[in-house]
């Protein structure tokens, strides 16, 4: 693929999306490409992650051990982001990562991402406003699970009083 083409892969990422062309340019360029045939592991689960991962063609079975294995939880397709955090912080991967097909990667490795938002800190500012409106929206959504979790505490802590008394 050219650079053209990665550039187009790469602003298609929501955490890319607001990088300049330029930007994107110089990170298409200073990322690794990485070919990958049918079959071939990309990353093991709980490896240690030293960036993040573009599927720029194909896609990748992600699959999580289980007790005689391991088993497919998700696929990811052409323009997904495999380790978004891991750009920023240090981690380990969920799972383990199978081509399924012929797989073209573009690596990011974390020192690469750091040095571009260092270089421009106001794309670390926008990712700084992505990431707080993401946990904002998620302890949205948690609150009505967590009053939920409350009624039942009371409504067992009402029944075991009960169950009590009745003792």
């Amino acid at each position: 693929m050219s650079l053209a083409q990665d550039i187009a892969i790469l602003k298609g990422i929501p955490m890319l999306a607001d990088f300049q062309d330029d930007q994107l340019r110089l990170l298409a360029f200073s990322a690794e490409s990485m070919d990958y045939r049918d079959g071939q592991l990309l990353f093991d689960e709980d490896e240690r992650a030293d960036g993040g991962l573009v599927v720029a063609s194909g896609s990748v079975s992600l699959q999580r051990r289980v007790s005689d294995g391991f088993q497919e939880a998700d696929t990811a397709s052409a323009g997904s982001l495999l380790g978004e955090s891991t750009m920023l912080v240090e981690g380990r991967r969920p799972c383990r990562a199978i081509a399924v097909g012929d797989v073209r990667i573009i690596r990011i490795r974390r020192a690469l991402f750091k040095r571009m938002i260092q270089e421009y800190p106001e794309l670390a500012k926008r990712l700084f406003d992505l990431h707080a409106a993401r946990y904002r929206a998620t302890a949205a959504a948690l609150g009505p699970i967590g009053d939920k979790m409350a009624e039942l505490e009371q409504v067992s802590a009402s029944r075991g009083l009960r169950r009590a008394r009745d003792d």
